[in-house]
């Protein structure tokens, strides 16, 4: 009997691979800009929507005390999977973007000065780039980037002298790129970095769906991961933070939940996590994100993983035949994402024509400027990505369309 390929057996959760468009199958490889949604994690919102919906922790009643703990859940499954010391580091954002802004406006107002430098790379979302610009900017600090090689991996070279060189406060970079798929070393930069004295904060956005995460081992100061991306829902996400640097940072929103105490003499402000938390939270969002985590650890990490860095193998030996095609990021390690331009055609015209067959793929910049300059790709690049649900059938049907679409173009 053959076995059953991963994708087999969790396609039946996602209603929406089902349907058509323009007439045509729906293959779904924009993953990287948002994955789709379990039925688990869509019947999570909905059951709280219908039967449990209050708000949470000062409630004294029933429906309070169950979103309270539906709620404080998610947290907790979060913690548990990115291996934090306690749910009091775990705190919800609106996503990784939030969670950035967070850091930059409470840790970086408090602690950079004038002539400070914040370390980042040439490949990060602009997410990891403009909060950093806002606060430097106020601070009379400076960005630096370090330099991406032609394979799309980091320059470690670069990446030494300019910490050598900058002692920056702050070193910010992704645990896997969204344009390029490579995998950072993220324990080795996070070492180096502590050597050099400086705190260290990575965007997880790529990682959390992706690869087995343990913010211990890996010892930084500061992880964020965004739900939509990891089959949760949009607005929802969250930040890692040490204890003891959380503690010592000031709030940023003020309102409720993050008080313990308010009078016009003066306001005390809440423990954690609950002191970067003003306001009435996205409940259905933080619990749907808990379940998605579920969702995730029953597929198995290890299992998405393998399966995901077999497709990306295949489609780079598959798209390697069309004449004129070169792939952008070509690192060993990288998670399910590849990235092309086709010589004097526009990676616009090229995801236009894919979508009329039914193919869902990202064209453009993918929020990395920056990087898109660095490798002189004016127009960006065409960019298909992977999840647990993604067959090898469909890269193949995306390899002939992509064809197809390169032949009517010339």
């Amino acid at each position: 009997m053959a076995m059953t390929t991963l994708p087999e057996r969790v396609r039946k959760d996602f209603p929406i691979l089902d349907r058509e468009v323009h007439g045509k199958p729906l293959v779904y490889l924009d993953n990287a800009a948002s994955a789709q949604k379990p039925l688990a994690v869509i019947e999570g919102q909905r059951e709280y929507l219908a039967n449990y919906h209050a708000n949470i922790h000062r409630g004294a009643h029933h429906l309070a005390q169950l979103a309270t703990e539906a709620y404080e859940g998610g947290r907790s499954k979060i913690a548990a999977h990115i291996n934090a010391s306690g749910t009091e580091e775990i705190i919800f954002t609106a996503g990784s973007t939030d969670a950035i802004n967070l850091v930059a406006q409470a840790w970086g107002r408090a602690n950079l000065t004038s002539g400070d430098t914040v370390l980042v790379t040439r490949m990060e979302h602009h997410a990891n780039i403009v909060p950093w610009q806002m606060v430097c900017a106020e601070k009379g600090a400076q960005v630096v980037p370090v330099n991406v090689l032609e394979d799309g991996t980091l320059d470690l070279d670069d990446y030494r002298r300019a910490l050598e060189q900058h002692q920056p406060k702050l070193v910010g970079f992704v645990h896997a790129s969204n344009t390029l798929g490579t995998i950072n070393p993220v324990s080795e930069l996070t070492a180096l970095a502590k050597k050099a004295g400086a705190v260290t904060l990575i965007d997880g956005s790529q990682a959390v769906p992706h690869l087995a995460i343990d913010v211990q081992a890996i010892g930084c100061d500061f992880y964020v991961g965004t739900g939509h991306k990891a089959y949760g829902p949009t607005g929802i996400g969250f930040l890692f933070g040490r204890r003891e640097i959380l503690e010592a940072m000031p709030p940023w929103r003020g309102g409720g939940e993050m008080i313990k105490r308010v009078s016009f003499d003066g306001t005390t402000y809440n423990g954690l996590p609950h002191k970067f938390e003003a306001g009435t939270p996205h409940i259905s969002g933080g619990i749907a994100l808990g379940i998605a985590i579920d969702w995730i650890n029953g597929v198995g990490v290890e299992a998405i993983t393998a399966h995901e860095t077999a497709l990306v193998q295949h489609a780079h030996a598959a798209l390697g035949t069309l004449p004129g095609l070169r792939i952008i990021g070509t690192a060993t390690e990288k998670v399910g994402v590849v990235s092309l331009v086709v010589d004097g055609l526009h990676p616009y015209d090229l995801g236009t024509l894919l979508d009329g067959q039914g193919f869902a793929v990202r064209t453009g910049h993918h929020c990395t400027e920056p990087l898109m300059d660095h490798l002189g790709l004016e127009s960006g690049t065409l960019r298909m990505s992977f999840a647990a649900y993604t067959t090898r059938e469909e890269i193949d049907r995306a390899v002939i369309a992509l064809e197809r679409a390169i032949n009517m173009l010339r």
